[in-house]
């Protein structure tokens, strides 16, 4: 029955018969994380550098009443232009699949497609996590708990700068997500290298990344594992330039009664608004290099049989 559901793409296919490293790619980043047509070309360019590093991309979508895994530049096209994507996590896909309307893969929502297909390692620019003021609103991200669930490991540049980093590092030590950062001792925090929160772990290449990947998963540990990867400091916001533009998008967010799940978008549509671009930049520059580690990863978790 879930075989009915999955379409993957022919490449991708090839790949997992052949023992080839895949990366999976979510498609809320085209849909909803930017503009046309910095989104489909961002989405072409980032699995250019998966393919680069040795590993095949998997970008993830709802499409026509199916769980695609592997997308043609028609189905690029279609996430980056469309206004009627929807936004799908773990709640929406049953009926955004029934109802055969396209939709853009969340963290959580790619994560369990991944899964479905067989692949381990997932890039993606940022993850969800606990909201600021969620002890009033209980607004916490359904990633969280996904990671708890589903053994496929995530690639970010930590957690989204618009939430509370120090919970959400709390909430994640609670489900018994390992989380470690790449090459540093601090956490990043999305746009910019540091957060102000020591990060629980540090590992230093993609092959010690792959081992412990290897040993959670043998041990029959199930559950993901978050890789925070920061972005190079020639590339970054400093966060406390970005703090006070995150402080006006909240409050004209919060002027304007938006939550749920359109605030995320609607934050980061504003944040690129008010940076005149530069918050923009600096995402498509994360989420490639997000990619090409994972890749790197991939490729070593694939050589360790």
């Amino acid at each position: 029955m879930l075989n009915s559901f999955l379409q993957i793409s022919p490449e991708v296919q090839d790949a997992r018969a052949s023992g080839k490293a895949v990366v999976a790619l979510e498609s809320t980043i085209i849909s909803h994380g930017m503009p046309w047509p910095q989104n489909a070309q961002t989405a072409r360019e980032v699995e250019e550098v998966v393919r680069a590093s040795g590993a095949i991309p998997a970008t993830i979508a709802l499409l026509d009443g199916k769980l695609c895994v592997g997308l043609d530049d028609a189905q690029l096209e279609l996430l980056g232009r469309d206004k009627g994507v929807w936004k799908v996590s773990l709640r929406d896909m049953p009926y955004v699949l029934s109802q055969k309307l396209p939709g853009g893969t969340t963290v959580a929502a790619t994560m369990r497609i991944a899964s479905m297909a067989g692949i381990r390692i997932f890039a993606t620019g940022g993850t969800g996590g606990v909201h600021r003021g969620a002890e009033r609103n209980m607004d916490i991200s359904a990633d969280l708990t996904e990671m708890s669930r589903t053994s496929v490991a995530v690639v970010s540049a930590g957690v989204k700068s618009i939430l509370d980093i120090g919970l959400t590092l709390e909430y994640l030590e609670t489900l018994g997500v390992p989380v470690l950062t790449f090459g540093q001792d601090e956490f990043p925090a999305f746009y910019s290298s540091k957060s102000g929160f020591r990060s629980p772990l540090r590992l230093d290449s993609a092959a010690e990344i792959a081992r412990m990947l290897k040993a959670k998963w043998d041990m029959g540990l199930e559950g993901s594992q978050l890789i925070a990867n920061p972005l190079p400091a020639e590339m970054e916001v400093p966060a406390e330039v970005m703090e006070l533009h995150i402080q006006q998008a909240l409050k004209e967010a919060a002027t304007a009664g938006i939550s749920g799940k359109e605030i995320t978008p609607f934050l980061l549509q504003r944040i690129a608004g008010i940076t005149g671009g530069e918050s923009l930049q600096a995402n498509i520059a994360l989420i490639k290099n997000n990619a090409a580690l994972a890749a790197q990863i991939a490729v070593a978790y694939s050589g360790l049989g």
